[in-house]
């Protein structure tokens, strides 16, 4: 279908009928073409802010109409009364209340989206009537969906037949939604407070409620489920565990039910988890009951969660056994049989508990710690052996038969279960290592114990985890680790990951104890030639080639013969370190023989023909150049440390290089010149090398600036742009490249004003980059802006331009344009005429943009340019905004006189306050969206 015509540029203005509205929706929902649905989808969303749409909504409710169509009516009633309310009438909330208790009534039984939605519009028209005109909203509503009462107002013959169930969980959906509206909201803090109060009061008449409705035996699983959703709803509105304790005590008895048990469960710690929850302790006594009761339940196979409520029941002292015993239970809860999240899904529930005991603990006086240490230090090494076996793998054939969103769980639990285990070595301390290292030795002395690899992978998991975070520099069984390592068999990939990782995790010892590097490396090598462990081996390498450098040169010649094959780039990274730790003279024959065959590979590539496999494999070798040239830093080896400031006789050997194959890169460039792929990946190879060498780079810097330029103007990309800024950054201030770089900055910018001409909306990278550079310019080089070649006028105004960009780091970068411009304007004639003539354009742009057209996110980005305008040319901005805030409905209908004048005072009178003048901003900008009180 076709969409009607444009209705206008004003909502209120909107001619609209019910089939456009549904035409659109249609085209929304159905058309395949992007940019109808994106038209269809800027009507509807015009529509919805139309005076029509309070009439529209409730046709598009008809019984006949497509799910879809009456969602979409739903959700515009929820706007209308959510943003638009203060355009009904007041004579009007009695009947627009009937007729939505009407409707949901109607869509009880379904759909289940289109009930929601009315549910939450019905939500927020209490919250804006509570409490002076409507004062007993959930007592009203209760009455309105008694099934019994059939000719009760608002309730219609057809309504009365309907499922009472279905009534009772329309009701519950309703009060389930209410409290969440309210924490959706954005409401004023003064209103926030008076609608929290209010609607506490409430639960006086919830509670009893959804008590009858989960003791009864006529109610449904269903309607049990809601029950609880609905306390954990309410609950988050600081509903006190003193006065839900009873209907917590009877989710007890859901957990009976298999089908209820995961929600009963989740709504048991909701309830008992809130951080006041310690002020009743009779109600957590009494509940402590029930929770150990469950010990026989969770042994035929189900799980547990737990509460946050551990300090109080510690300070407990008469009910410590019945507390170690609740521990104890918790324990088995996090050692529940199965794999997570496969075969079960509650043990990760109770991670969390054992933080807070060990906080808890030691948050006691010395004497009192010194108890519960002698009682839970063997709870804790029992956790330990716990979380070792949840961290199991099982066999690789049922790992292999695991979804890949099972394993992604799997993996994430493992990461839960290594932090745990950094947190449990506060408590446990050097014990705990000495316990993993014992256990270790044994199992692989064993070739019984040994043949189970899981075992072996968990322990030096656990090691892994500890090493990551924790010092271990001075743990006595770091070097009997580093012996047994060499002595496991690494043919199960999953074993050799871990063994890899853990390697790692030990390069700062290995730094400080070199001489074990001679019995670990050869096994990281050893990993390097095997492709299904390239990650966790490069990584490990990188990590020992940065950590160990300056003692890895006897082991040189290895690392790299077995390097050579290894196409990854993370492992350039990692011989870039190796070689900045040789002596200088040696480095450059050792890059040759390292980079020849791949520069080789590129040099047949750039002779043939372009085509698909060819970029890829171009795009990785200079991808790898790139990583070697990232680490590849000859500042801080061992031979430049201890040679004088004055430059080196030897020129630096990434200079060589890249001499060497410029004009490989050039060939390349001239068949890839279009594919902004191939030449982000050239720009990335100089990129890195400019950010490594800084001033050593400065052989290239012609040649270099020659290349942009012509990269740019063919075919102008953001990452040429990018390059350009880091040469400003490092060169701009060095008057032998002053000129090159001016030459390289004019050229830039003369091809991007002829883009902006053009119209720059589709290359808002350019855009951007464009911004950062000038921003760069300005701050480390201004004499360029004395340039006559530089158009300031059009670069202002190109400014002004991006500024109206809706991608936030494109505003962001103009932003900064603007900011590192207004402080030059007082010294520098030519920008301060552009601001005399221009200025009153920007700030009428950015008031703009603050009025509504741009998006309330970039805000904070508008506020700083009106600051830096406000610092440095106050006079100049009170005129402009006295003459660009007189004209009727600028920026916005929704501000009035004296709101605008107000805004300007407040404005005017912050010259350094960064946060004030946001907060202004932020509310003048709510003011003009119709939010006021929003923020």
């Amino acid at each position: 279908m076709e969409l009607p015509a444009n209705p206008g540029d004003s909502p209120v203005e909107l001619e609209l009928t019910v089939e456009n509205v549904e035409s659109a929706l249609y085209q929304l929902y159905f058309d395949p073409d992007m940019e109808r649905k994106n038209v269809a989808q800027k009507w509807l969303t015009q529509a919805q802010a139309s005076a029509q749409a309070w009439q529209f909504c409730w046709a598009l409710l008809a019984p006949d109409k497509l799910p879809e169509v009456q969602f979409f009516g739903a959700s515009t009633l929820h706007t209308k009364i959510s943003h638009h309310w203060s355009d009904l009438p007041s004579d009007q909330h009695d009947s627009l209340r009937m007729q939505l208790l009407s409707h949901i009534l109607l869509f009880s039984s379904g759909p289940k989206m289109v009930l929601t939605r009315l549910c939450v519009a019905l939500a927020s028209m209490a919250l804006n009537l509570i409490p002076q005109a409507w004062s007993q909203p959930v007592a009203d509503m209760v009455r309105a969906f008694q099934p019994q009462k059939p000719d009760s107002e608002g309730s219609s013959g057809s309504e009365a037949t309907q499922d009472p169930q279905a009534h009772c969980l329309a009701l519950l959906e309703l009060l389930t939604v209410l409290p969440e509206e309210f924490q959706s909201r954005r409401l004023a803090q003064a209103r926030r407070a008076q609608l929290r109060e209010a609607l506490a009061g409430e639960w006086a008449v919830v509670c009893p409620l959804l008590r009858q409705l989960l003791q009864s035996q006529d109610s449904s699983n269903q309607v049990k489920e809601k029950v609880l959703r609905c306390l954990s709803s309410w609950t988050g509105l600081d509903v006190t565990l003193g006065d839900s304790h009873e209907l917590v005590q009877d989710c007890f008895t859901a957990l009976s039910n298999p089908e209820l048990f995961d929600t009963a469960v989740e709504t048991i710690v909701t309830a008992i988890s809130q951080p006041d929850s310690q002020r009743y302790t009779d109600a957590l006594v009494t509940l402590m009951p029930l929770v150990l009761g469950l010990h026989d339940q969770l042994k035929t196979g189900e799980g547990r969660g737990h509460g946050d409520l551990t300090w109080v029941l510690l300070e407990q002292v008469e009910h410590w056994q019945e507390y170690l015993a609740l521990v104890n239970m918790i324990l088995f809860c996090t050692g529940i049989p199965g794999y997570y999240p496969v075969s079960e899904t509650t043990s990760s529930l109770t991670l969390t508990f054992w933080y807070t005991l060990q906080d808890d603990i030691l948050s006691f006086d010395e004497e009192k710690q010194a108890v519960y240490l002698q009682v839970y230090r063997p709870v804790y090494f029992q956790l330990v052996d716990v979380l070792l076996h949840k961290s199991h793998y099982p066999s690789q054939e049922e790992y292999a038969s695991w979804s890949s969103d099972d394993k992604e769980q799997f993996r994430i639990y493992r990461v839960d279960i290594s932090d745990t285990l950094m947190y449990v070595y506060e408590m446990l301390g050097a014990e705990l290592l000495s316990n993993l290292y014992d256990r270790l030795g044994r199992q692989l002395m064993d070739p019984q114990l040994s043949a189970v690899w899981q075992d072996t992978e968990a322990l030096l998991f656990g090691f892994q985890s500890i090493a990551e975070t924790i010092d271990v520099n001075y743990s006595d069984v770091i070097p009997g680790l580093i012996g047994l390592i060499p002595r496991i068999n690494i043919s199960n990939v999953m074993l050799a990951d871990t063994v890899m990782y853990t390697i790692g995790s030990l390069a700062e010892w290995l730094a400080d104890h070199p001489v074990m590097l001679g019995g670990i490396l050869p096994m990281v090598l050893q990993g390097l030639v095997k492709p299904e462990l390239s990650v966790s081996s490069v990584s490990t390498l990188k990590r020992i080639c940065r950590e160990c450098r300056h003692d890895l040169s006897p082991y040189a010649q290895d690392v790299l013969t077995v390097s050579q094959d290894v196409l990854v780039k993370e492992i350039h990274k990692a011989l870039g370190f190796l070689l900045s730790a040789l002596p200088v003279d040696e480095i450059l024959g050792r890059l040759h023989s390292l980079i020849t065959p791949h520069v080789q590979r590129l040099d047949t590539l750039a002779q043939q023909e372009p085509d698909p496999t060819n970029k890829q494999a171009i795009v990785h070798i200079l991808g790898m150049l790139s990583s070697l040239f990232t680490t590849l830093d000859i500042r801080h080896s061992d031979a430049s440390s201890q040679r004088p400031s004055a430059p080196l006789s030897i020129p630096n050997p990434v200079v060589v290089v890249l001499q060497q194959v410029f004009t490989l890169i050039q060939t390349i460039l001239s068949k890839w010149l279009d594919d902004s792929e191939v030449v982000e990946a050239v720009c990335g190879v100089f990129d890195k090398s400019v950010r490594t060498l800084l001033h050593d780079f400065g052989p290239m810097v012609a040649h270099l600036s020659e290349m942009l330029g012509q990269i740019y103007s063919a075919y102008p990309q953001s990452s040429a742009l990018d390059l350009a800024r880091q040469m400003v950054h490092i060169f701009s201030g060095e008057e032998q490249h002053l000129c090159t770089i001016r030459s390289l900055i004019e050229g830039l910018t003369s091809v991007t004003l002829h883009l902006f001409q053009q119209g720059p909306r589709n290359h808002p990278d350019i855009a951007e980059s464009f911004m950062h550079l000038h921003a760069q310019i300005l701050k480390r080089k201004p004499e360029l802006y004395l340039s006559e070649q530089l158009d300031v006028k059009a670069l202002f105004y190109c400014g002004i331009l991006t500024l109206k960009f809706p991608e936030t780091p494109t505003v962001k970068a103009a932003a900064q344009f603007f900011t590192e411009l207004l402080p030059r304007c007082k010294d520098m004639p030519s920008l301060g005429e552009v601001l005399q003539r221009d200025g009153k354009l920007l700030t009428e742009t950015i008031l703009q943009a603050v009025g509504g057209e741009s998006s309330r996110s970039l805000t904070e980005h508008f506020s700083e340019v009106l600051l830096s305008l406000n610092r440095h040319c106050p006079a100049l901005l009170a005129q402009w905004l006295k003459e660009t805030l007189q004209s009727p409905g600028f920026p916005s209908a929704h501000v009035s006189s004296e709101q605008k004048l107000s805004f300007s005072q407040q404005l005017l009178r912050e010259q350094t306050n960064k946060r004030r003048v946001k907060e202004i901003v932020k509310e003048f900008s709510l003011l003009c969206r119709g939010l006021q009180g929003a923020g």
